[in-house]
């Protein structure tokens, strides 16, 4: 049905191909499908008129993190089923050839031992979720000789993000690099790299830019209980 390769629709494909996205239901205009792995919902559709009605037969007190590709659909679905907050974002992924990060930087996967440094400084996502992440290999640290700069990981849906720099390191282009090592791990595992930014995070969005991204047109919500 929907081609899943469109830039809003690449979280779907990437649980798909990795299979751990779970087929909820499949009507011959909308899909919806949950990943085992996040626990979040996400949703596609061809005709706008099969997605609602879909998600009042499937969505109940239980789901506790959804994403729908479009935003005015998004903001129903978000008043609809009770969700207590959201990210308005756009999405970005890269199609580029893989970068070649500069040598300034090394990096390593972070491990069980770097969890209280991780979780002191990144407080988006909970500790539990922290841990999750990182056992997954999904972190990684960058260092400037043996002095760490910060880190950056995949949301457990797949998307980029979790970027931090340390505040006396920042202003260097340590996010820039750190990003372009995460997006070269992502493509030697096969997958297009892409990650989500907050419709007003200007800053973010320069970047996106400046490391070759393409923007989506349209906003994606993300919304949880």
């Amino acid at each position: 049905m929907t081609d899943l390769k469109g830039i809003e629709l690449l979280g779907l494909d990437r649980v798909l191909r990795r299979g751990s996205g779970e087929i909820i239901e499949e009507t011959g205009g909308a899909l919806l499908i949950r990943d085992r792995v996040s626990g979040a919902y996400m949703t596609a559709w061809e005709d706008a008129a099969f997605c609602m009605p879909m998600l009042e037969r499937h969505i109940g007190p239980d789901c506790g993190l959804m994403m729908v590709p479009d935003h005015a659909l998004g903001l129903a679905a978000y008043e609809r089923f009770g969700f207590a907050d959201r990210l308005e974002c756009y999405q970005a992924a890269y199609y580029g050839e893989k970068p070649v990060p500069g040598p300034g930087l090394t990096v390593r996967t972070a491990d069980g031992s770097d969890l209280k440094m991780l979780t002191e400084n990144y407080g988006l996502i909970t500790p539990e979720e922290m841990e999750k992440v990182v056992g997954r290999g999904s972190v990684l640290i960058g260092y400037e000789g043996d002095r760490p700069v910060g880190f950056i990981g995949e949301h457990l849906e797949g998307s980029m993000g979790l970027l931090y720099i340390f505040p006396e390191m920042r202003r260097r282009g340590y996010g820039a690099e750190l990003q372009k090592h995460m997006i070269k791990k992502t493509m030697e595992r096969g997958f297009i790299p892409f990650g989500q930014v907050e419709k007003d995070n200007r800053a973010s969005l320069r970047l996106q830019e400046k490391l070759g991204m393409t923007l989506s047109d349209r906003l994606i919500v993300w919304m949880w209980k």
